[in-house]
């Protein structure tokens, strides 16, 4: 009966260290493939979040400043308009009154 449980021991041992190596091989090519996918995605230009959220808040700033700048030109053509117009009125009546008055 001795000889029975030391055999059965034996394969114990056995099969645990195959079980650790095994797991030992896994964890190996896990490791592998995922420096390999780090290498494939690295070479594909891809941004961090980081920067994407900085250069997101650098178009937001930039497209503030563009709405205010388009608000103070549209004021400034408006004012020029208005002036624009209220110029030709009095040229114009006043080089209607100049042809009339000399005949």
């Amino acid at each position: 009966m001795q000889s029975q449980n030391r055999f059965f021991d034996d394969f114990a041992k056995i099969l645990n260290g195959a079980a650790g190596t095994l797991a030992g091989v896994g964890r190996e090519a896990e490791s592998g493939a995922r420096e390999r996918a780090r290498e494939w995605i690295g070479g594909l230009d891809f941004v961090s979040r980081d920067e994407f959220d900085a250069v997101k808040d650098m178009a937001a700033k930039a497209r503030a400043e563009v709405d205010a700048l388009k608000a103070r030109l549209d004021a400034l053509e408006g004012k020029a308009a208005g002036k624009t117009a209220a110029k030709p009125s009095t040229r114009s009546a006043s080089a209607k009154a100049k042809p009339g008055a000399a005949r």
